[in-house]
């Protein structure tokens, strides 16, 4: 059985911005998955860095008060939205709350560095 505890997965700034931790992935562990799990984090104030994935990618927004942008598109999400965003789609969120945006990253198939496209801003 694995079992991974959120405090035990160090804590990086991703290639977007964003304070994340890596749960799971195949990559990293021994487990049968075709995506990776990561727990994200954009303080108050802050907005992630304009990017793209050849994957999919979805958002499930735990805490905090955001406007996801995907392409040419921007809606307000809250704690409990999850947020489909399509393969090569130009996507960052930005915190508009006053507390910090906590979600989870589900990627499919698991995130690869060679997989993301990080914009100038």
């Amino acid at each position: 059985m694995l079992v991974k505890n959120l405090s035990d997965c160090p804590e990086f700034v991703a290639g977007d911005g964003t304070l994340l931790r890596e749960l799971l992935h195949p990559d990293k562990q021994d487990v049968e998955l075709r995506y990776s799990l990561a727990h994200a984090i954009v303080p108050v104030g802050q907005v992630s860095i304009a990017h793209s994935l050849k994957t999919s990618e979805v958002y499930y927004i735990l805490s905090g008060i955001g406007e996801m942008h995907i392409d040419d598109e921007v809606q307000r999400v809250k704690a409990g939205d999850a947020i489909y965003i399509p393969p090569n789609a130009r996507q960052f969120i930005r915190n508009v709350g006053e507390e910090a945006i906590v979600f989870i990253c589900i990627v499919d198939p698991a995130w690869r560095q060679e997989d993301e496209t990080v914009y100038e801003s």
